[in-house]
């Protein structure tokens, strides 16, 4: 008996049973008829979740506008902030890594800890909404092989790495607006900058100090021997072929090939393919 007032429960919200509050009868539907009625209403449903999707942010306007005038205020002081508890710190990147849009700048001088690299999935998220990376290690790096390794994968997704071989401070910078540096050589106290002429004096510092950076051929330093795959394509890059007539002419998925063209910008110090190719074809190793 309970299953069968289960079922009647299901088909009349299926709206193949209709229920008559008169006599009590419970009668069938066509159900052609229930279906069409059916896609109506979660039409109906879907409108509405569509439009309470559209006034989502004009329904914070008013919170949205305090918030920004608390970021704004004119003290000097409120630009800088001091945290000396890791948790706050910690917590206080997450807020920013979330609402980053365009650029991450980051100087990381010493050793890299395995455990500051194996969470990568906030950076992931950034890059893929658009933003672009730039590294800044010191000649350390390359000789720690989790760092030498994150570093070749992540090229893949786009970032950016270098290595200088100079002292320089450790520093974060996201969207040339909010600057993070350590003020003691422990690392577990920081300040998070925001004073406009603060922040755009460390992106200057930060600048200057990647252009004097070497690029390093991380792939390379995974594996120093080239792969037999990784000349094929250098040759046929170098001959005038596309990314996507290689990966014809190789039997190569496009993804592949370009995981194998990254490599070898890397290596060849390339910006762009065409220079890849030239550099390649002037025979230069």
């Amino acid at each position: 008996m309970e299953q069968d007032a289960a079922a009647t429960t299901r088909l009349l919200e299926l709206r193949l049973l209709v229920h008559s509050e008169v006599n009590g009868w419970v009668v069938a539907v066509n159900p052609r008829a229930a279906g069409l009625q059916l896609s109506a209403d979660l039409r109906g449903r879907a409108a509405g979740l569509l439009a309470r999707a559209d006034r989502a942010v004009d329904d914070l306007d008013e919170l949205i506008e305090s918030y920004d005038s608390a970021q704004r205020r004119s003290d000097p002081a409120a630009r800088i902030t001091h945290l000396s508890a890791l948790e706050q710190i910690q917590r206080r990147l997450l807020v920013i890594e979330a609402e980053y849009r365009e650029e991450g700048l980051a100087a990381q001088p010493g050793e890299r800890p395995p455990e500051y690299l194996d969470d990568d999935s906030r950076m992931r998220q950034a890059l893929a909404r658009g933003v672009t990376a730039s590294i800044l290690y010191q000649p350390v790096a390359r000789r720690t092989p989790h760092t030498v390794a994150y570093a070749a994968g992540a090229t893949e997704w786009g970032m950016q790495f270098r290595v200088l071989d100079e002292p320089f401070a450790r520093m974060l910078i996201f969207d040339r607006r909010v600057a993070v540096i350590s003020t003691a050589t422990t690392n577990v106290t920081a300040a998070f900058i925001e004073d406009p002429a603060v922040v755009d004096h460390l992106v200057g510092v930060f600048l200057r100090d990647w252009e004097r950076a070497v690029r390093v051929p991380w792939f390379d330093e995974v594996d120093r021997e080239l792969p037999e795959v990784l000349r094929r394509v250098g040759e046929l890059l170098a001959s005038g072929l596309t990314q996507k007539a290689v990966a014809s002419r190789l039997g190569l998925s496009e993804r592949t090939v370009a995981a194998h063209i990254a490599r070898l910008r890397e290596r060849y110090d390339a910006e762009t393919l065409f220079q890849l190719g030239w550099l390649m074809r002037d025979g230069a190793r």
